[in-house]
């Protein structure tokens, strides 16, 4: 017995240890498969995005899906940022520096929100790329962004978790830090072990694998796949605890204090929530993902791809794919990729990939070398403090000097006059000055505790209003009183229309 049992662990190593195949066409059908998935849970989700915060979607609620409304996704930010990064590969190769990407992404024109947006107007700034995402630049740090658009270094790295999670720290450093680079990884991981694995709770004990396990997002994860043995066929009573444990903290000044909720380890257990009660199933994935809330059109999109790595394009039914082959020479927004090239382009770099990796293509296959998930080193951002309150414009606790107007439409105090003043005193370890960006902002000068600490600028670089934003914001304080103070400039940037600064209200945080 004993020489039986060394025989099956020594056969058990060796299957871990070996080589693994997979034949070309089913390799282009697989990535084909995660680009489609992609496209159709971000078309299935777009009408309920962010309508339904910290409340499960009714079933009645849910959209009712015809196959032409995967058209949506030729103009969503989840293809065409994903796709801008992945240009850069193709014109600067596997060994691309986050510099690399953060020139690309610094010189591109479409729309951004949140963490894109804050990281493109610092590099815009001259702020170098490896600190574009950190939170001295970025209050969004650990919003949901590169979590959105890193599908497409999965799709590219099959059964390679460990050059997937490398490319995704030198891609997400852009414009996230900590758990929003993490949430990238993530879904990278998952995404390459969906070539090789067909059970969904694997794929998704791969992505953590990848992630460092002490970070809140490895946590979270953790607790999910807990969470799922504990309820295996109550998805629900899964998400109830994900929201007593997890939906708090939320830095995003759009979120914090509010029922909003863009952070990356929040949403992308929703992801884990589509794929481990989805059952492998194309429609109850994507409904379970769009279902928890908040980010409901990203998140049922990285679950759909990961599970349309695993089933392969062929194997989707055709009541969801059947729209895609009607826009599939199409381009999508602000990019020069159709479906059909960025497959291709896909295709092509997970070749290099795999000879990158030590592997093979030959004979009409890969063959892909054993590579075991390992946790990624970065740094984890979550010393901010709990926020405690938001201290709202027309609180007396501010003080104004100097001409502002009260902007209804803006929910903010306004002014362009040089030397006026907005000052308050808070008691707390952080803080974010919260007001819009406009296409008509100009300069202040900013103190704290008497002491000038910089010149910021409020131009939205976008020529439209982008509000909830921070005008200034500082971390790691001391305990204690501490006095922020703003000054207006009256100096316009070079692009703007003018020189007004808005403050909407001030978040403390302890």
């Amino acid at each position: 017995m004993p020489g039986l049992v060394l025989l099956l662990f020594g056969a058990t190593a060796m299957a871990q240890n070996a080589a693994r195949t997979l034949p070309l066409e089913t390799l282009r059908d697989k990535i084909r498969g995660g680009w489609a998935g992609q496209m159709i849970g971000v078309s299935f989700g777009a009408p309920t995005e962010f309508r339904w915060r910290e409340q499960i979607i009714p079933d009645d609620q849910l959209p009712q899906w015809k196959p032409e409304m995967v058209s949506n996704a030729l103009n969503q930010d989840d293809l065409y940022v994903d796709m801008t990064l992945a240009r850069v590969l193709d014109e600067k190769g596997l060994d691309a520096t986050t510099e690399d990407f953060g020139a690309m992404f610094r010189d591109s024109q479409y729309a951004l929100w949140h963490a894109n947006l804050a990281a493109r107007r610092a590099l815009r700034r001259g702020v170098p790329a490896r600190l574009s995402g950190t939170p001295r630049y970025n209050v969004h740090a650990n919003d949901i962004d590169f979590q959105i658009e890193a599908d497409f270094i999965g799709l590219m790295a099959p059964g390679l978790p460990r050059l997937a999670a490398d490319i995704a720290v030198r891609a997400g450093r852009v414009m996230n830090a900590g758990d929003g680079v993490l949430g990238g990884v993530f879904v990278s991981c998952m995404y390459a072990a969906a070539f090789f694995e067909n059970d969904p709770r694997r794929v998704v004990e791969a992505g953590l694998a990848c992630l460092p396990p002490k970070s809140p997002y490895a946590r979270l994860i953790s607790d999910v796949l807990a969470w799922h043995r504990q309820y295996p066929d109550d998805w629900k009573q899964n998400w109830a605890e994900i929201e007593k444990k997890w939906n708090g903290r939320e830095p995003c000044p759009a979120g914090a204090l509010r029922p909003f909720n863009i952070d990356a380890r929040i949403n992308g257990a929703y992801i884990a929530l589509g794929l481990l009660y989805g059952g492998s199933d194309m429609g109850r994935t994507i409904r379970i993902s769009t279902q928890a809330g908040q980010d409901s059109d990203c998140n049922p999109s990285s679950a759909a791809g990961i599970l349309g790595v695993m089933m392969g394009y062929e194997k989707i039914p055709e009541e969801w794919k059947g729209g895609i082959p009607a826009i599939a020479d199409r381009k999508f927004a602000y990019t020069d990729f159709t479906f059909h090239q960025i497959v291709e382009s896909t295709f092509q770099r997970a070749l290099k990939a795999v000879a990158r990796a030590g592997g093979q293509v030959t004979g009409g296959e890969i063959r892909v070398p054993p590579q075991p998930p390992k946790p990624v080193r970065v740094a984890i951002w979550d010393d901010y403090g709990t926020p405690v309150e938001r201290i709202a414009h027309a609180d007396a606790r501010w003080k104004f000097t100097g001409s502002w107007a009260v902007d209804e439409r803006l929910r903010a105090r306004v002014s362009d006059e040089k030397g006026a003043t907005a000052e308050i005193e808070f008691e707390g370890t952080g803080f974010i000055v919260t007001g819009p960006y406009l296409p008509d902002g100009g300069f202040l000068e900013a103190w704290l505790d008497g002491k000038r600490v910089n010149n910021y600028d409020v131009y939205s670089d976008e020529k439209s209003v982008k509000g909830d934003e921070s005008v200034f914001h500082l971390f790691g304080l001391k305990r204690g009183r501490h006095r922020v103070k703003l000054v207006v400039l009256g100096v316009r940037h070079t692009e703007s229309a003018g020189a007004r600064v808005a403050v909407s209200d001030l978040i403390v945080f302890r």
